[in-house]
């Protein structure tokens, strides 16, 4: 099974340290039979690439329950339960996550100090009486993500939106701006040395199903050959786009070709 979410890996954790494991190294492998995950997504990694996402999300499982008082860190990479982690188990929670962890002051106080972006000095409540242009925004964020996984999450919102943008300003421009930015786009993707000298559109009418070309040597011998299809995004570039751009390079004696467009292909069948 994939990865669970931190929350759902506290009460694990939680048994794991009242057992007598000291770290969150040494509770990973357990997880991960526990769990049934696999070789794959134990070594899947967060966007950084610093750690693994099951070692993340079991630090931060960790963590919460410290900051709820379950766990104490009597030194560094030590981790042990407290007394009044053992009082919870000894409830027989079928689970703990937050809104469980919510009965504990010192959880609370340190996520109302996190959303207050205050962490450091514990004076969260000194901006209630600000003005509100003033005052943090502390929105709550979706509890069931770690912070890697709510960056993740973040980052992803923002290419879909810049995305989106970048095609609407795409549509707008003349069909010979839009055909040049996709030219000077390949170019510094690194065709053609990365050199724009070397690259260049062709003219408006009779290109023959050719708008660029670039040349991947200093002599012109080697080139790649570019067609630019500024489509609305509900067509597709289908067999018969294709076709008729591998004729236009077959007629040009060219080897390489390189189709862009801001819609999207069709499942193209080959025999």
């Amino acid at each position: 099974m994939s990865v669970p979410d931190y929350e759902t890996l506290m009460l694990p954790v939680l048994r794991l340290f009242a057992d007598g494991v000291s770290n969150v190294a040494a509770c990973v492998p357990r997880l991960k039979e526990q769990f049934n995950i696999s070789d794959e997504e134990a070594a899947e990694l967060i966007p950084s690439g610093t750690t693994t996402i099951l070692q993340s999300r079991a630090h931060w499982a960790r963590t919460y329950l410290a900051k709820a008082g379950l766990l104490s860190s009597p030194k560094r990479n030590l981790h042990v339960i407290t007394d009044t982690g053992r009082a919870v188990l000894a409830r027989m929670p079928t689970k703990i996550d937050n809104a469980y962890l919510a009965n504990f002051d010192g959880f609370n106080d340190w996520i109302d100090q996190s959303r207050a972006g205050n962490v450091a000095t514990g004076n969260a409540g000194a901006l209630e009486g600000a003005p509100k242009e003033l005052r943090p925004d502390i929105t709550p964020i979706d509890e069931r993500q770690t912070p890697e996984d709510a960056m993740e999450a973040a980052s992803s919102l923002l290419s879909a939106a810049l995305r989106d943008e970048l095609l609407a300003l795409l549509y707008q421009v003349t069909p010979q701006r839009f055909e040049r930015l996709i030219l000077e786009l390949l170019t510094s993707m690194g065709y053609g040395g990365g050199d724009a000298a070397r690259g260049m559109t062709t003219k408006a009418t009779g290109d023959g199903g050719i708008d660029g070309i670039i040349h991947e040597d200093a002599l012109g011998l080697d080139a790649v050959y570019i067609q630019a299809k500024r489509y609305a995004a509900d067509r597709k570039v289908g067999r018969p786009d294709i076709q008729q751009f591998i004729g236009s390079l077959t007629g040009e004696g060219a080897t390489k070709g390189v189709f862009v467009t801001t819609a999207d292909f069709s499942r193209v069948q080959t025999h």
